[in-house]
């Protein structure tokens, strides 16, 4: 019979062979050619397979804890799971076309898994000390990934992101100090019940600490000012990476803490301006930006608001983990589509530069507006049921007022995907050349698409997965 400690090991095993596989990139590059370091990408695409397989085994099995109940192996870090590999997979077929050759391609790769595996650790936590294991873990390759684009605007955006994630990262850890203090514990079942004859203040205070650090994380208000400065300055498989990935694991872990908050502390409260505040600032921001990745950047600040809908309503109304998931997994197809296609014509920076795509390019012109228009939530697209269900959610818990204002700030948002669309679709100049393509990247992009509307489409399908 396995031992208990064997049977621990097994339920981290995903995160074990991405962290793993880190670690075997980074010393096999080491002894590789340049023009062998590809055996990087195929050791990493393998192991994200292999955990994206073990986390589906471990998701059809009843919940479990490891380590003493510190990290959840339940619905939420199952789902977590495979969305997180799914992303990763997509970068790295991105990577495929840039970064192919460089001489720091193996060291990409490694920081990507170990990005990776950090933001897994984020997503199954159930203990502070595990959530600031996983945010550092999170965090620090995300700097080094902003910053091997090797440009003056890439070094600023990778130390704007240092120094936000530093002072989130001490917000984070002085949240984690003040609930210890006032519970004695650093895991969440015990804490639930001990914050509740809590100090309100400091129960507080302490939220809003660890919320920043998270909201760091997920690129929201009020930790957000990096997220824009960073997609337009890195690489595209950096910008594709830091504005999907490390958002998963830093929603589900926000969605787990609020559960353990009393009702002396007005966290939904909280959680719903957030929520308003990330969408509407995003939006307006949004509206003036011309470089695509700059656009997406803001834009993913905004879908940051709209994810935090059903985080408010966590508790109060049975759509709430549901939507948020599927929501998660929506988002995560449709922002690497579209990022794939800046990444697959990478000259063009400006969104009139893409007028006659549609008829140059048909596939990447159709990807692009599927992307666009999937993040404006247009069916039969994922996002389109991600918002659906998530005002669904809001409604379930008596906040009306936030269906309001995802209704709201939707119509607003067709204004800057528009202003990228229309020159998609209009006749190109007769002076211009067909647009080039790089192969991978206009792959991913066609596939990822592709995937926003399979996931439209058979939502059904997943739905009892994701309810658990």
């Amino acid at each position: 019979m396995p031992s208990h400690d064997d049977m621990q090991l097994s339920l981290m095993l995903p995160e074990i062979l991405v962290f793993s596989a880190g670690l075997a990139v980074l010393l096999g590059g080491s002894f590789l050619a340049r023009q062998r370091q590809w055996w990087g990408r195929v050791v990493s695409a393998t192991a994200l397979a292999a955990a994206a397989a073990v986390a589906a085994v471990q998701l059809s099995r009843p919940d479990a804890a490891a380590f003493d109940g510190t990290f959840a192996v339940d619905t939420p870090t199952g789902v977590a799971r495979i969305v997180v590999v799914l992303g990763a997979l997509l970068v790295l077929a991105v990577a495929g076309d840039e970064i192919a050759g460089s001489p720091r391609e193996s060291e990409t790769y490694a920081l990507l898994l170990f990005a990776t595996s950090g933001v897994l650790v984020l997503a199954g936590a159930a203990d502070l000390l595990v959530l600031i294991a996983g945010y550092l873990l999170a965090s620090i390759p995300l700097y080094a990934l902003i910053g091997l684009a090797r440009s003056p605007q890439a070094a600023e955006a990778a130390m704007k992101t240092y120094l936000l994630g530093a002072l989130f990262g001490i917000l984070l850890l002085s949240g984690v100090t003040l609930l210890y203090g006032v519970t004695g514990s650093t895991w969440y079942p015990e804490m639930a019940t001990e914050l509740t004859g809590a100090p309100a203040a400091v129960v507080a205070a302490g939220t809003v600490g660890i919320l920043g650090g998270l909201l760091f994380k997920a690129g929201g208000v009020p930790a957000h000012f990096w997220v824009p400065d960073a997609a337009q300055a890195t690489t595209g498989t950096a910008a594709l990476f830091l504005t999907t990935v490390p958002k998963v694991g830093a929603l589900v872990a926000i969605y787990r803490l609020v559960q353990t908050l009393p009702e002396t502390v007005e966290w939904a409260l909280l959680i719903a301006v957030l929520a308003v505040a990330s969408m509407t600032l995003g939006n307006l921001a949004a509206f003036w930006q011309t470089d695509p990745r700059r656009l997406l950047g803001w834009s993913t600040v905004s879908q940051v608001g709209y994810l935090l809908v059903p985080v408010a309503v966590a508790g109060r109304a049975e759509l709430a983990q549901p939507a948020l998931l599927f929501y998660l997994a929506a988002y995560t197809v449709t922002n690497s589509a579209a990022f794939a296609v800046s990444t697959a014509l990478p000259t063009l920076r400006d969104v009139q530069a893409y007028r006659g795509l549609m008829r140059s390019r048909p596939w990447i012109g159709a990807a692009l507006i599927v992307a666009l228009l999937g993040l404006l939530g247009t069916p039969p697209t994922a996002v389109f049921l991600g918002k659906l269900t998530t005002t669904a959610a809001a409604w379930e818990g008596d906040a009306a007022w936030l269906v309001v204002a995802v209704f709201v700030n939707t119509v607003v948002s067709l204004f800057y995907y528009l202003r990228w669309i229309i020159p998609t679709v209009q006749r190109p100049d007769p002076d211009d050349d067909a647009f080039s393509a790089h192969r991978w990247s206009a792959g991913a992009a066609v596939g990822a698409a592709g995937l926003s509307l399979v996931l439209g489409v058979a939502a059904g399908l997943a739905w009892p997965v994701l309810a658990g």
